[in-house]
């Protein structure tokens, strides 16, 4: 996760949604074609403006988007972690995402415990045994380590900067969360299971 944008504008275009956003931390300007992950999801920049200062990066995004991810529910105001894409030679930290959500997670408890933040999820049961204890998932886009798993719930704990520098800090009981599974789990229950 590099910065943290602001949804600017929201336009319907018949089964599909054009939205703006302020990317003003987010490094040099993307040239169209680029990818980029907004709250974890993979979009395509379709074009670049300035409206009053800000520099404003559209996506266009799609049917099937809308309805496997929260983007359908962003508003004008809407906080997103922005991610662009790992270049060649970039430092490689935290574990590989693609910004392909599988699901949507819930946030079903949070524990704040001095600096620290503990958040507890239900995940979709079908993606629920992709979560191992000390295994990675991504949620809205930020690469965290799992800690603890009951059945579908699992749980993540979050060091101050994680939540200073993400939308962390603004999440509650009940928000949902972009989620996307290790591939690396998915990749060994497809050589394991029966053909």
């Amino acid at each position: 996760m590099t910065s943290v944008g602001t949804v600017k504008t929201i336009t319907e275009q018949g089964e599909m949604m054009r939205l703006a956003v302020s990317m003003e931390a987010a490094g040099a300007p993307p040239e169209p074609g680029a990818s980029i992950a907004l709250g974890g999801i993979c979009l395509t920049v379709t074009g670049i403006d300035t409206h009053e200062g800000s520099r404003l990066v559209s996506f266009d995004i799609g049917p099937e988007t809308l309805a496997a991810t929260t983007a359908g529910s962003w508003s004008a105001g809407t906080r997103v972690n922005i991610e662009r894409a790992l270049k060649l030679g970039d430092e490689l930290g935290g574990h590989l995402v693609s910004g392909h959500v599988d699901g949507v997670a819930q946030i079903t408890e949070r524990r704040d415990e001095g600096e620290t933040v503990a958040f507890a999820f239900t995940a979709p049961e079908a993606l629920s045994r992709f979560i191992a204890v000390k295994g990675s998932v991504a949620l809205d886009g930020t690469s965290l380590t799992v800690n603890a798993v009951e059945g579908a719930v699992f749980s993540c704990h979050l060091i101050p900067h994680t939540l200073a520098v993400t939308t962390w800090g603004e999440r509650r009981v009940g928000d949902s969360v972009n989620l996307e599974v290790d591939q690396l789990a998915r990749y060994v229950e497809r050589m394991v299971a029966p053909d």
